[in-house]
């Protein structure tokens, strides 16, 4: 090329190519480095899995992590169907969905990251002292419907249960109504933190929840009795781990087959040291 103009002409266009392919090798590094995990599921379970969250991401600042609830039937059926990454769950899978998983190729591996126990709260003006859980399968399928009838003042009983699709709902149904319906007269609350809401406001209310949410609002936890013989016990660390506390149960995290990569990196995190501090920070009881 004799043409001056036309060999640097050449030159840059030569340039040019090398670092737009530099770029394009760069930004398809940079996608593929940049991972997304998606945890959906128990509503219980969303402020722990939010912090767990948030601590797992500052040492991998390369993963992104994102966590919505709706309680665990709804992030069950999100995993069956191939929508998230992880469900969080209160509750183990029942038949039905480890078939549905099965139909559609889903491997549901579960792993335990915590445990809770379901606290009975009123309000502190509430003079209730214990209850059995017979007394509690009782308000719940309403064959009590006044204080009355639990040694209390005159008053109606105001019950407050979570919606079906949680998975604190279907425990408490089964291990303590014994699969038997809750009153049509319960009133299915959105959220745990709806019922904190409500009895702190109604001393004539009762409700239930896990133990991360007996730190909020103005309630009182109320000892339970497995019969009228039996000691009164507050679900506690100990007494939930050596299974004195009758209504306790593990807090799951379901996968599609044995979690790899980084869905493998976070249930790490979750059981280490550190993410056991922050299940016991947050109100849970951690595995040991």
């Amino acid at each position: 090329m004799k043409n001056p103009a036309i060999k640097l002409a050449v030159l840059m266009l030569v340039l040019f190519s090398f670092a737009a392919a530099g770029c394009a090798k760069k930004d398809k590094t940079d996608s593929k480095d940049k991972k997304s995990v998606t945890i959906k599921g128990s509503d219980t379970m969303v402020h722990l899995m939010s912090t767990l969250a948030e601590a797992f991401m500052k040492k991998h600042p390369e993963v992104q992590v994102s966590v919505t609830g709706g309680g665990s039937g709804t992030g069950i059926a999100a995993l069956i169907n191939g929508t998230t990454d992880i469900c969080a769950s209160s509750r183990d899978m029942q038949q039905k969905e480890k078939d549905q998983a099965k139909e559609k190729n889903i491997n549901a591996v579960e792993k335990t990251i915590a445990y809770d126990g379901i606290a009975i709260v009123v309000h502190p003006d509430n003079p209730l002292k214990d209850v059995t859980m017979e007394q509690l399968k009782k308000i719940y399928t309403g064959a009590y419907k006044n204080w009355k009838e639990l040694g209390g003042p005159d008053q109606p009983i105001t019950v407050l249960s979570r919606e079906s699709n949680s998975g604190t709902y279907v425990f408490f149904q089964e291990h303590v109504l014994n699969k038997e319906n809750f009153a049509p007269t319960v009133k299915l609350m959105p959220a745990s933190s709806s019922i904190v809401q409500s009895i702190s406001a109604d001393k004539w209310s009762i409700g239930y929840v896990g133990l991360g949410y007996t730190k909020e609002g103005n309630i009182k936890v109320v000892p339970v009795k497995k019969d009228d013989s039996s000691p009164a016990v507050t679900p506690t660390h100990n007494t939930v781990l050596d299974k004195s506390y009758g209504i306790a149960r593990p807090l799951y995290l379901y996968f599609n087959g044995e979690p790899a990569n980084n869905n493998k990196l976070l249930l790490d995190f979750a059981t280490s040291p550190d993410g056991q501090k922050i299940v016991e920070e947050t109100g849970y009881i951690t595995l040991k």
